[in-house]
């Protein structure tokens, strides 16, 4: 509860600054506050954070998710300053105005280039266990039906520029093949799940990958956690001759030592997949809980 009251005042400050046109800020929270550290926290400090507070989560939870990337950028020295300088600490001074809204829990994470779409904001205590299978399954269809008419669409005003239809139908297949092993760890055999992730990746993503795993490293064995991926549905976003966004959807059932019984997360990814050498790589990837 005190942590949602802490986002939802950092949220009022921020929108209060921009009224007052003292700063163009984003009114969602940085990822300080996703740790709840302060600015000048030390790296000792940010890390403990981190550890406290992924220690009791799945790893199919949003929040442990959104933990894990706040723990890369301010855990990379350089990583960190881009970020300061991106988004600048608030100055204002103002009283907060008093308010009757109710606390909501927010999980932000950078656009489709960081791995992760945007979160918008839910209820406090929503659970993807209390998600109904038929609600997700229509949900699911009906945003796959979607990306395909978009998709059509797209490429039809796109002309040549395009690409083909068996170019993108390999990417998808590339896809729907790559999704498994890249979203699958077992925390017994994390070496050979990271190997066999990577090959299946362009090396501008591999890097980003190596820095979440590495934190995949620390956690898992101590969790002693397990996930596998299935895939239940795909469909093309869009294409061009060497590059194609592909949208799947997958069941990821989640054990540790807390859990033998797996608990199913439903998620939508979006792959960039990227032509290099002949090959479909990944090059890109946005994964979020399914909505309804």
């Amino acid at each position: 509860m005190a942590r949602r009251r802490l986002l939802t005042r950092h949220r009022r400050r921020r929108a209060a600054a921009c009224r007052r046109g003292s700063h163009a800020v984003s009114d969602a929270p940085t990822w300080y506050d996703v740790l709840d550290v302060p600015r000048d926290a030390s790296t000792e400090e940010i890390r403990a954070a981190w550890r406290s507070q992924v220690a009791d989560l799945d790893p199919g939870d949003r929040r442990f998710d959104a933990l894990n990337r706040a723990a890369k950028v301010l855990l990379d020295p350089d990583a960190r300053e881009a970020y300061d300088l991106q988004h600048p600490a608030f100055t204002g001074t103002e009283e907060e105005p008093a308010t009757d809204e109710p606390p909501v829990a927010t999980h932000t994470v950078p656009g489709l280039t960081d791995v992760e779409a945007e979160r918008t904001t839910e209820p406090a205590g929503a659970s993807p266990a209390t998600r109904t299978v038929p609600g997700w399954l229509l949900a699911g269809l009906a945003v796959v039906a979607a990306g395909l008419v978009a998709a059509t669409l797209w490429m039809w005003i796109a002309g040549d520029d395009a690409g083909d239809d068996s170019a993108a139908r390999q990417a998808q297949v590339a896809a729907e093949r790559a999704v498994v092993p890249v979203l699958s760890y077992d925390y017994e055999t994390l070496a050979e799940d990271k190997s066999a992730a990577q090959a299946l990746m362009t090396g501008t993503y591999r890097q980003d990958y190596d820095k979440l795993f590495t934190l995949l490293e620390e956690n898992a064995p101590e969790t002693q956690t397990r996930v596998t991926t299935s895939v239940i549905a795909s469909g093309i976003v869009r294409a061009s001759a060497d590059r194609v966004q592909v949208l799947v959807f997958v069941d990821r059932p989640t054990t540790n030592k807390l859990s033998a019984d797996p608990v199913v997360y439903k998620d939508q990814v979006t792959l960039s997949m990227q032509l290099v050498d002949g090959e479909w790589l990944v090059d890109d990837m946005v994964t979020s809980p399914v909505q309804g």
